[in-house]
């Protein structure tokens, strides 16, 4: 039996995101907080994940989006770019559009509001579930910022506690402290 040469299976891979044959492609992703799964429906970007195990995340995001989901690094390129001038310093925003178009209206309302929170700075989850227009929902909004599908370009970690400290996130607090850290936000 004779094995795939990578070339061509780079070539298949590419082929198959050109002409729109994916529900969603990903590629893992290097950054100072470790390997990002990184992944992209036809709509944008739809799923940035810390979980280090890419097998269950493309069974999750098959279920979720549809069952033709491949690894094929060309379509993460934008988002491999901007996130790579993130961690370097030099984005303070992202120009990458995304897919959350299967997240419940709340959710969404809320993901919209955070991703207005500017570049070192924070925000209370009360705070968040005020612009949200829902200002007895603190729970709700916490709940959403642990469901992110798409952490750091939908910024959750700039979502502090009512008492001004560090809590929940779903990277873990080390690496909520290093992206607060990397913009400022925190000494």
């Amino acid at each position: 039996m004779n094995a795939v040469s990578p070339d061509l299976d780079r070539r298949f891979r590419d082929a198959a995101a050109r002409e729109g044959l994916l529900d969603v492609a990903y590629d893992l992703v290097d950054s100072p907080i470790g390997s990002l799964l990184v992944a992209t429906s036809p709509r944008g970007l739809c799923r940035i994940s810390y979980d280090a195990d890419s097998e269950r995340e493309v069974e999750q995001l098959a279920r979720a989006f549809g069952l033709r989901v491949l690894r094929s690094p060309k379509p993460i390129d934008a988002a491999r770019r901007e996130l790579d001038e993130y961690f370097e310093g030099k984005r303070h925003s992202f120009d990458l559009a995304v897919d959350v178009a299967l997240l419940a209206d709340f959710n969404r309302r809320v993901l919209r509001e955070l991703a207005r929170v500017p570049y070192g700075e924070v925000v209370t989850y009360g705070e968040l579930a005020t612009r949200a227009a829902r200002p007895r929902a603190a729970r709700a909004v916490g709940m959403v910022m642990n469901r992110n599908p798409l952490p750091i370009v939908l910024p959750c970690h700039r979502v502090i506690g009512a008492n001004g400290k560090l809590t929940g996130y779903a990277g873990g607090l080390e690496r909520k402290e290093t992206l607060l850290r990397l913009e400022g936000a925190i000494l």
